[in-house]
């Protein structure tokens, strides 16, 4: 690793592994430069891909290194990693109901959160970016953990899920920009949009460093806060949406090689 990175205050090397995040985000976006549709076989791959690299990633970079912070406490060591869990679940939860927005593959009419007249690009852009919060919060406290010294919270694993995170963005743009292109977009103005979804990972990662950092007995929790919320996105975005057009094996087979990337990522960097 390189020294001077090395040497960075982890809230800064959070605001650069997000920001090397969405920069992934806008190359997906560019996609849109050299292709007007995309083959919906490969899009559900995508998809099941960048659901296998979160539900590895909260595993792996959070919940264990959690559970492993809480043995070190007096109290039971499943107990922050639950609470912490839920409470991710529930505030995706509370924003999904409010924030209006539209998942891939649906019409106009089954937008959510709080019924407006906005147009339908404007939907599905919100929709990733309501995607991409817990990814920059799981970043962000993945890289706030290392001022704990602690021997779970290694610059190495938070490299590797900033990787890993990265790596499942590039497919997410594409999903955003390429769509608004089919809509009647300009290619300019569809990749304009598709890298704005990604604008929220550098905000949500420096407020998960600042966060740890000030209070370091929530760590764990923290850490389980973003493994939680990015779980429920999977589940209640990722997985459904790849299904859509009934192309399950190949969405289960991207989910598994996205968990097997995320895998190898963390146990050979962290």
């Amino acid at each position: 690793m390189i020294d001077w990175f090395k040497a960075l205050d982890p809230i800064l090397q959070a605001l650069l592994a997000t920001c090397f995040t969405w920069f992934v985000t806008a190359l997906g976006s560019a996609m849109v430069f050299p292709f007007k549709k995309i083959n919906r076989k490969v899009l559900d791959i995508m998809l099941g891909f960048a659901a296998g690299v979160m539900i590895a990633a909260s595993y792996w970079s959070l919940l264990a290194p959690a559970i492993e912070m809480s043995e070190k406490t007096n109290i039971p060591p499943f107990l922050p990693a639950s609470i912490g869990f839920i409470l991710g679940g529930i505030f995706l939860r509370v924003i999904d109901k409010f924030l209006p927005h539209l998942h891939l593959g649906f019409e106009r009419k089954d937008s959510e959160g709080i019924k407006t007249s906005w147009h339908r690009s404007i939907l599905l852009v919100l929709a990733i970016t309501l995607h991409n919060i817990p990814e920059g919060l799981a970043v962000g406290v993945a890289f706030g953990a290392l001022k704990a010294n602690l021997p779970s919270a290694s610059l190495a694993g938070a490299i590797a899920l900033a990787i890993g995170i990265g790596l499942q963005n590039f497919p997410e743009g594409a999903s955003v920009s390429i769509p608004l292109r089919r809509e009647g977009f300009s290619r300019l103005k569809s990749f304009w949009y598709g890298q704005l979804s990604g604008m929220v990972e550098p905000i949500a990662g420096v407020i998960g460093a600042s966060l740890v950092m000030l209070m370091k007995p929530i760590l764990p929790y923290a850490l389980s806060f973003a493994a939680g919320a990015m779980i429920f996105v999977v589940i209640e975005e990722l997985i459904p949406e790849s299904q859509l057009e009934n192309n399950t094996d190949l969405a289960t087979m991207g989910t598994m090689l996205g968990f097997t990337v995320m895998m190898v990522l963390d146990v050979a960097l962290g």
